[in-house]
C-alpha cells in the first residue's frame, strides 16, 4: 500500500536589510535602532512581514557592532523566529549574503520567492508586502513605487524643459520582490563579475531575463533618512491609531 506524505507549499522569505550606518539622520546609533512610536525603527518592518502568511522565514541582515541591538529588538519586540546574517560592505554584498544564507532552501525549491527590504522602511504594510510577493511569483520580479510626477527633463543643454510624460518614471521603494534561483544566479555572477548595481532592480536587469513589474507604492512607505522624518513617521502612526 503506497504511503503519501504530505508536502509543504514553497514559501516566501522576506530580508530585511539592517547594515547600513544611516548617518545623515545624525544619530550616534545606527538609525534603525532609534525609537519609533514606542518601538525600535526595525521592528516595525519585521512585524510587517510576520503578518504576510506567504512569507516562510524572516532574515534580518545586521553589523557585528549592533549585535546587542539585534538581540534586544528580537527578545523583545518581535513576535516571530528571526535568522540573522551579517552584512558586507555594500547593499549589494549584504544582499548576497542573505541569498547564500537561504541557498539550500533556494536549491531545494522550499523558498520560491525573496523579498528585499530597506528596514529604514518601517512603515511598510502587509498589504504591499503581499502584493510585492503576488506579483513576483507571477511575472518574475515586482518592484513598488509611486509616479514620479513632480520630475521634469532638460533639454542636452540644460536650458529649457522639455517634460516627461506621466507615469514614465517612479520612485522605487522595497520590497523588491523575484524570484529565488534566478535572483540568486543573477548575484553569483553580478560578485563573479564585479558589477555593483544601484538596486536589486538592477542587478536583476542586467544578469536575467525576468520580466519586474510595477506595484503601487504607499505614501507612507518612506524611507527615514534626515531626522525630520522620524516626526512625521510619528505622526503618521499617531493617526492611524486614531483612527481605529
Amino acid at each position: 500500500m503506497a504511503r503519501w506524505t504530505r508536502r509543504r507549499r514553497p514559501y516566501a522569505a522576506g530580508v530585511v536589510l539592517a547594515s547600513g550606518a544611516g548617518t545623515r539622520v545624525g544619530a550616534a546609533m545606527n538609525k534603525v535602532y532609534l525609537p519609533l512610536a514606542g518601538r525600535r525603527l526595525v521592528s516595525w518592518s519585521l512585524g510587517a512581514f510576520a503578518r504576510v502568511r506567504e512569507v516562510g522565514v524572516l532574515v534580518l541582515v545586521a553589523r557585528p557592532q549592533d549585535s546587542e541591538l539585534v538581540e534586544w529588538v528580537l527578545d523583545r519586540e518581535v513576535d516571530a523566529k528571526v535568522e540573522v546574517v551579517l552584512g558586507g560592505e555594500t547593499r549589494q554584498e549584504s544582499e548576497l549574503r542573505a541569498l547564500r544564507h537561504l541557498a539550500s532552501r533556494i536549491d531545494r525549491g522550499t523558498v520560491d520567492t525573496i523579498l528585499l527590504h530597506d528596514a529604514a522602511r518601517p512603515l511598510v504594510s502587509p498589504e504591499l508586502i503581499a502584493g510585492v510577493l503576488h506579483s513576483a511569483r507571477a511575472h518574475g520580479g515586482a518592484v513598488p513605487g509611486l509616479p514620479a510626477d513632480d520630475i521634469a527633463e532638460i533639454g542636452d543643454e540644460g536650458a529649457a524643459l522639455t517634460g516627461v510624460r506621466p507615469g514614465m518614471i517612479i520612485r522605487a521603494q522595497t520590497p523588491q520582490g523575484f524570484r529565488a534561483a534566478p535572483l540568486l544566479s543573477a548575484y553569483e555572477r553580478a560578485a563573479r563579475e564585479e558589477f555593483l548595481g544601484t538596486d536589486t532592480a538592477s542587478c536583476m536587469e542586467r544578469f536575467a531575463e525576468l520580466p519586474v513589474r510595477w506595484v503601487r507604492g504607499e505614501q507612507q512607505n518612506f524611507k527615514i533618512t534626515y531626522p525630520h522624518d522620524l516626526v512625521i513617521a510619528e505622526q503618521v502612526l499617531a493617526a492611524a491609531e486614531y483612527q481605529r
